[in-house]
């Protein structure tokens, strides 16, 4: 047994009722907010791109409970922060949750990097080509990196070609393959 997992095991066999409740809280929190979706790409919940970075609850004197929601956008005046901010809102005043505050944090900058495995599986499926690589953030100096090709999502050829670096969002690009002939978005790595 590992030290971590001793810790673990140990942190597991020493809480209180209360704080089971305050755990179990805590998961039910993140799953409200884990069930929003991104206005643009509806098939990807907040929590599959890694824009969901924290979800608090704490308990307020005499007011009940207080939901505090952290999300970072994918960019810098992202338009659909405003729709995702209401939307999960919405879905914690659903569960019952009357005081909700939804903080917008830039820093550090969002990457591709925090996307989810599964996240970029619906993209696929979606007919979005996902991001591939890591992104700038996670580089360093070193050798000097190459464009790959990326792959279609319909035929899955790699002869695909860039017709415009911005799609229908600043995330996106857009590329045509030269097999199957369909346009397809490919979210940038970022």
């Amino acid at each position: 047994m590992t030290a971590a997992m001793y810790i673990s095991d140990f942190e597991s066999r020493t809480q209180t009722p209360r704080q089971d409740e305050q755990r179990a809280e805590q998961q039910k929190a993140w799953d409200i907010a884990a069930t929003v979706v991104d206005p643009e790409i509806p098939v990807l919940s907040i929590a599959d791109l890694g824009i969901l970075r924290d979800v608090k609850v704490t308990q307020e004197h005499g007011t009940g409970q207080h939901v505090k929601v952290t999300i970072t956008p994918t960019y810098s005046g992202c338009p659909a922060m405003d729709a995702i901010r209401d939307d999960l809102k919405t879905a914690f005043t659903k569960e019952g949750y009357a005081d909700v505050e939804v903080a917008l944090v830039l820093a550090p900058a969002w990457s591709t990097d925090w996307m989810t495995d599964a996240g970029k599986q619906k993209l696929q499926e979606y007919g979005i080509a996902p991001p591939t690589g890591k992104s700038h953030a996670a580089r360093h100096a070193g050798p000097i990196r190459l464009t790959m090709a990326v792959k279609c999502p319909q035929c899955s050829s790699l002869n695909t070609k860039e017709l415009t670096r911005f799609g229908s969002t600043s995330c996106k690009a857009l590329y045509v393959c030269q097999d199957c002939k369909e346009p397809f978005d490919y979210f940038k790595v970022l």
